[in-house]
């Protein structure tokens, strides 16, 4: 087994970073043209006044089972296969979705399989590939780790920046087929750059089931009774499990994918509760060190948590702010979806002046610069952006003629706090991660994009009663303004508990041990 004991930058690094810039490429190139030609091509058949809707309900369905796979991917690696080859076999599961994409673009039903098979394994793999990076670093040049990690988003955002500006134009004078089957020739090619550094990787082997794992002891806190008190965390998982057979009964109204995520949040939410209640009694039948691990690993959850609403506005970028971008003013020539573009290369420019120039100069003025600190400003910069947004989209709706230009400041506001947010997050994730859960932890990271668009779905399904629309049409703005600030609010909101939760967090290091 490869070791990186030196202290010098691991050698395999080059392989995964190379692999995630294809990668990346192949997913927001197909991602970011999505919506375009869901409006122009395979919804026509859908009355025009609801096919925003629908577009967006598709859009945003997707993304909730990118971001919800990784749950299956994180357990497969963590238990069966390891990460490298759970990495490179959905890979090959995701070249097909690709090519799923390419040959049924008149098929919904082609089409949407090709949909849930890159779900399945840009899914399965996002929470990997991070976490596989880091497992090439240890005690000894963890140092390098943040910078790896930073590099490792700035690849992300490269692909992605020339993604953004060539494939709306190839969908536009090429067509769907071409549009779609290059990000499948990307993947391919990211598969064979991760395949080749096979003998270079350092392997962490899975880990056997641990009888005093995070599942078995929620399960003892649950169901460990305890002489002369009520089992509280118990019932209170029962009414989550009631309430999420309800949510499933909704699947008419909500469609299918609100329904089950619903469900699980809810599940989650409400067993995670019960068993956080009395963890206590779990030590009859789990060593302390366990229970001791399940409250850090809670007390992260919380954490992604906050984070969620966050991506509910970061996701919108690339429905909502498109929609309104097709009725602003442009060139003729310029399709509404290059202004993706402007999200990678802000944050290319962005991660070096942060870790060059903005750190060091408020870490010069006395203000420690945390993770948690950054994390927090993220999200409120996020909220700061949407009330930009929100402010355009009432010129709009006013009869002012608005240039697509002014998209440009919502989106440097929305990229900072990217940056700030998702950047940090991964390393942030990865080390607080214990050994036997790094895989799972991440998995639970990328699951709080899906709960933000969750909540997307979930707005987007309430304006649709008419008691609900008639409400805000009281307010005197437009639905779609009404919900931008509406979102605005819901982060600005998060990022102040976030801020008073994060200061009486206590952070780990979970790094392996210098070999």
């Amino acid at each position: 087994m490869a070791t990186t004991s030196t202290g010098r930058w691991p050698r395999q690094i080059p392989f995964i970073i190379a692999s995630e810039a294809c990668e990346r490429f192949s997913f927001y190139g197909m991602r970011n043209i999505l919506t375009p030609f869901l409006m122009t091509a395979l919804l026509l058949s859908v009355p025009e006044e609801l096919r925003q809707g629908e577009a967006k309900d598709v859009f945003h369905s997707f993304v909730i089972g990118v971001y919800f796979f990784p749950l299956l991917g994180g357990w497969i690696s963590d238990r069966f296969f390891g990460k490298y080859h759970t990495i490179l076999w959905l890979s090959i599961v995701y070249v097909i979705g690709h090519a799923f994409l390419a040959i049924f673009e008149t098929s919904k039903t082609g089409f949407y399989s090709g949909l849930f098979l890159i779900a399945l394994g840009s899914g399965g793999i996002k929470p990997l590939v991070s976490s596989f990076m880091g497992d090439q670093f240890d005690q000894s040049n963890k140092s390098l780790a943040q910078k790896a990690f930073d590099m490792f988003y700035f690849t992300i955002n490269f692909g992605s920046f020339f993604a953004s500006l060539s494939m709306p134009l190839i969908l536009k004078f090429w067509g769907p087929s071409i549009a779609f089957g290059i990000p499948g020739l990307l993947m391919l090619i990211a598969t064979l750059f991760f395949w080749y550094g096979r003998k270079r990787y350092v392997h962490i082997e899975p880990q056997a089931r641990d009888p005093h794992g995070f599942l078995p002891v929620i399960k003892s806190a649950i169901l460990t009774p305890e002489p002369g008190k009520a089992n509280k965390g118990l019932l209170l998982s029962v009414v989550g499990v009631v309430l999420a057979v309800f949510a499933l009964s909704q699947i008419p109204t909500l469609g299918l994918v609100t329904a089950l995520c619903l469900a699980l949040v809810l599940i989650m939410g409400f067993v995670g509760t019960g068993a956080s209640m009395q963890l206590q009694r779990a030590l009859t039948s789990h060593p302390a060190e366990a229970v001791a691990g399940v409250k850090s690993v809670f007390r992260i959850l919380i954490l992604f948590a906050l984070v969620t609403p966050f991506w509910s506005l970061f996701d919108q970028k690339a429905s909502t702010w498109i929609l309104q971008a097709n009725d602003m003013a442009k060139p003729e020539w310029f399709e509404p979806a290059m202004m993706q573009a402007l999200n990678p290369l802000l944050v290319m420019l962005l991660i070096p002046f942060n870790n060059f120039v903005l750190y060091p100069m408020l870490q010069k003025a006395g203000m420690e610069v945390t993770a948690l600190r950054r994390m927090g400003a993220g999200i409120a910069f996020s909220g700061l952006a949407w009330i930009v947004i929100g402010t355009i989209q009432l010129a709009m709706d006013g009869g002012s003629v608005m240039s697509i230009t002014w998209q440009v400041l919502p989106y440097a506001l929305l990229t900072f706090g990217e940056v700030l947010v998702s950047a940090t997050g991964l390393e942030f994730a990865y080390s607080q991660a214990p050994k036997s859960m790094k895989g799972s932890i991440m998995s639970f990271w990328t699951l709080s994009v899906t709960i933000g668009n969750l909540w997307v779905l979930l707005a987007n399904a309430s304006v649709k009663h008419d008691s609900v629309t008639a409400k805000i049409a009281e307010t005197g703005i437009s639905v779609t303004a009404f919900q931008m600030f509406f979102f605005a609010g819901f982060a600005l909101l998060a990022a102040l508990v976030f801020a008073l939760y994060a200061r009486s967090y206590t952070m780990q290091d979970h790094y392996r041990a210098a070999e």
